[in-house]
């Protein structure tokens, strides 16, 4: 059973002006299968056949002679050497919607795209499903805690809260919403093993692979959390240089995000160090082992699963629409923070996470400290996200917005 995605808009844009477009994101999210239900009719190739993998490295001019276009070139990041190849048939003959890339590598991408499609290729990063998606419903607008967005936010997801657990518990992956009958547990276990065994070999050198799997499981278990490279080293026994390089390959790969502080390079007392969010929640649920929906919600990190769950949604309402999030977070010296910023047009709007269903004002008592830590900035609606029912005010410009409203 295919779920239509809300990216396909965003792709087909793209492709009415560029003679290439490039899809990124983590293995599984459904890449392959978006172009095939979306671009029946354009020729379809992978590079995981390594037949013709074999065919393009050895003749890549033929290969593409041969294939014309328009031409789907699946996981492309398996044979970079095709970018200068793809920038030299596009100069011949330009003209939009030639090619059709998908990869799960985004900085190995980025290094050819950069080099050598520059001006000819539109990009896009693709997530798991939505909730949107899921539950089949249509609104396809970037999330912000505006008044004007959610007066055009009408209908929302009839989602309870207990099904919301078992949403954020199962994940994001479209195989676990696919009709079919895989076994949730078994699904992660080969989705962890393959990842370390095709990105993580291809991406760099990973040693020991128990090793690498620890370190997930030590970053999953702080989701959501101030990134602290000396403290995950530690914890899995390996120096602070081989940290960074694993936590770039899983950057690289989509499995996580992170998330900048807001600052401006201002010299003031603000933290400048970046937090973690992984992108898909079924993930840090079965790298935890919190095998239920009913232990997670009433686990110790059902909190911090709850807001990575909401920043995940969020960021897809963004991909989905084919643009990037101008999305921060705040937090002083002090400990004062706000969960997320979004800036756009010299305005700050502050957005709180809380899981209760009950948000009073003290929840968002530190909107008030980026007036004194930005005075050049407006600081303009927001609101809490969280399980409330109705959308109400809570205060001036601020709202209670309940999680189906994203």
């Amino acid at each position: 059973m295919y779920i239509k995605r809300h990216i396909e808009n965003a792709i087909d844009a793209l492709f009415s002006a560029f003679p290439a477009v490039l899809i990124t994101g983590p293995r599984q999210v459904g890449k392959s299968t978006l172009l095939c239900n979306a671009f029946k009719d354009v020729k379809n190739v992978t590079l995981d056949d390594p037949l013709q993998l074999m065919s393009l490295k050895q003749d890549p001019i033929g290969f593409f002679t041969l294939h014309g276009t328009p031409l789907i070139l699946d996981e492309v990041q398996r044979a970079p050497e095709c970018f200068s190849v793809l920038k030299y048939r596009i100069d011949a003959n330009r003209r939009a919607g030639m090619y059709l890339l998908t990869g799960s590598q985004k900085y190995a991408l980025m290094e050819g795209v950069s080099e050598s499609l520059a001006g000819r290729i539109g990009i896009v990063d693709m997530l798991g499903l939505s909730s949107r998606e899921i539950y089949g419903d249509p609104f396809d607008k970037p999330f912000l805690p505006t008044a004007d967005y959610l007066l055009h936010r009408n209908t929302k997801i009839g989602a309870s809260v207990s099904e919301l657990w078992k949403r954020i518990h199962r994940g994001s992956m479209p195989e676990l919403y696919s009709g079919s009958s895989v076994d949730w547990e078994q699904y992660y276990a080969a989705y962890v093993s393959t990842y370390i065994e095709r990105d993580v070999k291809q991406l760099g050198s990973v040693g020991d692979s128990l090793a690498f799997t620890q370190f997930m499981t030590a970053l999953a278990s702080r989701t959501g959390e101030l990134l602290n490279f000396a403290a995950l080293a530690r914890d899995i026994g390996v120096d602070g240089k081989t940290a960074k390089r694993w936590l770039s390959i899983l950057q690289a790969s989509g499995i996580i995000y992170l998330l900048q502080p807001f600052s401006l390079n201002i010299g003031k007392r603000i933290v400048k160090t970046p937090k973690v969010y992984f992108t898909d929640t079924g993930l840090v649920c079965y790298l935890c082992r919190w095998l239920t929906p009913e232990t997670l919600m009433n686990g110790a990190m059902a909190g911090s699963v709850y807001e990575t769950f909401i920043v995940s949604e969020i960021l897809k309402s963004y991909y989905n629409a084919g643009k990037k999030p101008d999305l921060y977070f705040f937090r002083n010296t002090d400990g004062q923070e706000v969960d997320l910023v979004f800036y756009r047009d010299g305005k700050l709007f502050p957005v709180e996470i809380k899981k209760t269903s009950s948000p009073n004002p003290q929840d968002v008592k530190h909107f008030k400290t980026l007036s004194s830590f930005f005075p050049s900035l407006e600081i303009a609606e927001g609101g809490v996200i969280c399980n409330a029912e109705q959308l109400l005010p809570i205060g001036q410009n601020i709202k209670i917005i309940p999680f189906n409203l994203i």
